[in-house]
């Protein structure tokens, strides 16, 4: 039986993320209180197939390319996929209206969701705000206001909720532009976060824990991003580290193997522990960064992943297609290895007796040597996703068994999650936690 109390404070967190009217009461309910994610076969046309790997992990998928917008956007977080996407599908008429997330007055990392009917609205909307989201806050104005088209963006869990109630919600058409996303919370775990992470947290404007580096050049070689643009198949190397943009234009990067991890378990929402959908399967398409080679620019010059899953997720990337640079993704390693090396340390710091935070120049020096020994790019994002199934395993697998029971665990955890799980517990490593 799970600890009382524990599956009211995840239905409350995730109320917040989501957003809630009395229609959505049993759909929130439903996702964090038991049951399974769908595996989405009614939005894709087809079932996500356990035995690929890389729907396994990231879902039904019709395409997966790196792409970044040129020239970007200005002001955007990174180039502006998810803003150009969404100006143009208003442009073009394809929707009436957007929902998306823009800042709250005052604070630019707080999310006040809108109805956006303008570019200037969507623009308004660029970059990202990691705190609980209630999106789905919005759908009441959406009938109010009398729409039939609709763009929706959104991260897993809101989508899901979307999903759940599309049918009552009298559209036309409705498209979904998903993102990543993992351990969110309030705006004053934010706040901790970055307290922790920065030497200047109060001129923070985007951060991101970055993951792929080109490998550097020798001496007679081009630099990497030059390398990558005439190589997409070079290998490439992983960064490690937590890169935050601040006000004046400048970037602080401060390796993961630096932050207080034992300090900053309560800066994540609970309903953030029993969610597996990091890909955001639900969604027609999909913007993250896992596993792109760094080019040695900035977020604002960066490449991002895009993952395709169906025809209106086609048609939504199609709208950019003059100004968006498109690559072919990149993999080599192993994952394995890493992944349950990560887990197991994780929930050392889960429990409060995880490592104390390294010195900046040691935890640079680590980071520099594991991007010469680990996965690299899609296998890092294969990487990335197994670690936080399992870790949605260990913080999210293991979090719900020990909250839930093992039983009432068996019902929520969807299978794509338990394979994964069972591919890493061959010898109890898991299970014995």
């Amino acid at each position: 039986m799970g600890e009382p109390g524990k599956s009211v404070t995840a239905l409350v967190c995730s109320v917040r993320c989501i957003g809630l009217t009395l229609m959505l009461w049993h759909t929130t309910a439903h996702l964090f209180m038991g049951t399974p994610h769908s595996n989405h076969s009614a939005q894709h046309s087809v079932h996500r197939d356990l035995t690929d790997t890389q729907e396994q992990g990231m879902g039904v998928t019709t395409e997966v390319l790196y792409a970044r917008v040129k020239p970007p956007v200005p002001g955007a977080q990174w180039t502006g996929v998810v803003t150009q996407i969404a100006v143009q599908a208003l442009e073009t008429g394809l929707v009436e209206a957007v929902v998306c997330v823009q800042s709250e007055p005052g604070d630019h990392l707080a999310p006040l969701p809108v109805v956006a009917r303008s570019v200037a609205d969507i623009v308004a909307a660029r970059g990202v705000k990691p705190s609980l989201s209630p999106n789905l806050n919005t759908l009441a104005l959406v009938e109010s206001l009398g729409i039939k088209r609709l763009l929706f963006i959104g991260v897993g869990c809101q989508v899901q909720a979307l999903r759940h109630v599309e049918k009552h919600l009298g559209l036309e058409a409705l498209y979904v532009l998903g993102t990543n996303c993992v351990d969110n919370g309030r705006r004053e775990g934010l706040a901790k976060f970055l307290q922790a992470a920065s030497d200047s947290p109060d001129t923070v404007l985007h951060y991101e824990f970055m993951q792929a580096r080109a490998r550097g050049r020798k001496r007679g070689e081009r630099d990497s991003r030059t390398q990558y643009l005439a190589n997409p198949h070079m290998k490439t190397l992983q960064d490690y580290r937590v890169h935050l943009k601040h006000r004046d234009g400048h970037f602080e990067k401060v390796p993961y193997f630096s932050l207080p991890a034992n300090d900053l378990n309560d800066v994540i929402a609970p309903s953030c522990y029993a969610c597996f959908d990091y890909a955001n399967a639900a969604a027609d398409v999909v913007v993250g960064y896992m596993g792109v080679p760094s080019l040695g620019v900035d977020m604002t010059q960066h490449l991002q992943y895009v993952t395709v899953r169906n025809e209106r997720g086609a048609a939504l990337l199609k709208l950019i297609e003059e100004r968006v640079e498109r690559r072919p993704p990149v993999s080599a390693g192993d994952r394995k290895a890493l992944v349950l090396q990560t887990v197991l340390a994780d929930d050392e710091a889960k429990l409060g007796k995880g490592p104390k935070p390294m010195p900046r120049l040691l935890g640079t020096a680590l980071a520099w040597l594991l991007t010469r020994l680990g996965p690299r790019g899609m296998e890092f994002a294969r990487y990335s996703l197994d670690y936080h199934v399992i870790r949605q395993g260990l913080k999210n697998y293991l979090h719900v068994v020990r909250t839930w029971g093992k039983e009432r665990a068996a019902r929520h955890v969807p299978a794509y999650a338990k394979q994964i799980v069972a591919d890493y517990d061959a010898k109890g490593a898991i299970s014995a936690r």
